[in-house]
């Protein structure tokens, strides 16, 4: 492998980044209590390492800035238009990895 700069590196993460955030946008039909129970984090743990990144570079992003980047539109709005109930079955599973 060609050796990369530590620039380059940050362009292609930053890229790769935002192939998973575009992918996710459209796959709204991934719940994320799903996302949670089969890779243990989901839109909102991405939303929150946005925020935390901004934070570390000196930019103030409360909880609502960050996932409306993430999510491309408030969260409430995402919510309405694309959440549903979880499964008693998905549900379980999330308390249980929680708790277990």
């Amino acid at each position: 492998m060609t050796p990369i700069d530590d620039k380059t590196r940050t362009e292609l993460e930053a890229a790769a980044f935002r192939r998973l955030r575009d992918h996710l946008r459209q796959r709204t039909d991934v719940q994320n209590i799903d996302l949670m129970n089969l890779a243990g984090f989901c839109r909102n743990c991405l939303a929150n390492w946005y925020r935390d990144a901004a934070e570390e570079n000196g930019l103030a992003m409360n909880k609502d800035e960050a996932r409306e980047a993430f999510y491309g539109m408030p969260y409430e709005e995402w919510r309405k238009a694309h959440q549903r109930e979880a499964s008693p079955a998905a549900q379980e599973a999330f308390e249980t990895r929680r708790h277990g």
